[in-house]
């Protein structure tokens, strides 16, 4: 007695030496070819979207890091004085400009989402990737008074303040003070630590206060004298990490 032995393949046979890609997709189009239940069809479904979810954030790492390895130059291109106050600081026009553009050699592209509730303004840059993956940092602040602001001005003045740091604190950024041929201050500039503060004092999460630290570090390390700087952000950062530790 002679037994026939039929090996099922899927449509389009695998020519020898090819290698089929294992994926959930894959498995997907054979459990269908097969006949498959439905809830068979429906779990490899499931798995097919976790593992897009997963190369996409994969393929945003691979792109924020490549971002990373050559960043654009932010040079502060705007001097602002007001009473005893005096600093210099990029404006978000002139940010956005040159990091949207440098984003988008990588796939990458920046956002903002903005909430008013009560007197709280709530700013969140948004980095999505090509693929779909997307990671945020959120701050937080009140509307800006200062100077002879009517309201309105006062809210967009704090807007474009959370939308200038959010999207620095996003990508790892930090503006370069004009004209000091890359040798870094001895000290930081006030209006520099000033804006670090409100930075801190404003953030809503502890993501966001992990990176806001890495790029008040990158400053920090331009002016290594300076550890009073250093010392007192560190401190305040501690204290802001505690704060919203207690929330929870």
């Amino acid at each position: 007695m002679n037994a026939k032995v039929e090996r099922m393949e899927p449509a389009g046979e695998v020519q020898q030496g090819q290698q089929l890609a294992i994926t959930p997709m894959a498995m997907l189009q054979i459990a269908v070819q097969q006949g498959a239940d439905l809830e068979k069809l429906q779990k490899l479904m499931d798995l097919q979207e976790r593992w897009e979810k997963n190369e996409a954030r994969k393929a945003f790492v691979t792109a924020l890091t490549a971002f990373k390895s050559n960043p654009p130059t932010l040079t502060k291109n705007k001097h602002v004085k007001f009473g005893t106050t005096e600093y210099d600081h990029a404006t978000l026009d002139k940010v956005t400009e040159i990091v949207g553009k440098a984003l988008s050699q990588h796939g990458l592209s920046h956002r903002w989402e903005v909430e008013q509730k009560d007197a709280a303004i709530t700013v969140a840059c948004v980095l999505t990737h090509e693929k779909g993956h997307s990671e945020r940092v959120q701050m937080q602040a009140t509307a800006d008074t200062s100077g002879s602001k009517n309201s309105i001005q006062a809210i967009g003045s704090t807007v474009t303040y959370l939308q200038r740091y959010t999207l620095l604190a996003a990508t790892g950024l930090a503006a370069k003070a004009q004209d000091d041929d890359g040798l870094g201050a001895a000290v930081m500039e006030q209006g520099v630590r000033i804006d670090f503060e409100t930075a801190i004092d404003g953030a809503a999460d502890a993501d966001g206060l992990e990176k806001l630290w890495k790029t008040i570090v990158a400053t920090c390390k331009k002016t290594p004298k300076d550890m009073d700087s250093y010392n007192a952000l560190k401190a305040k950062v501690g204290e802001k990490g505690k704060q919203l530790k207690a929330k929870r």
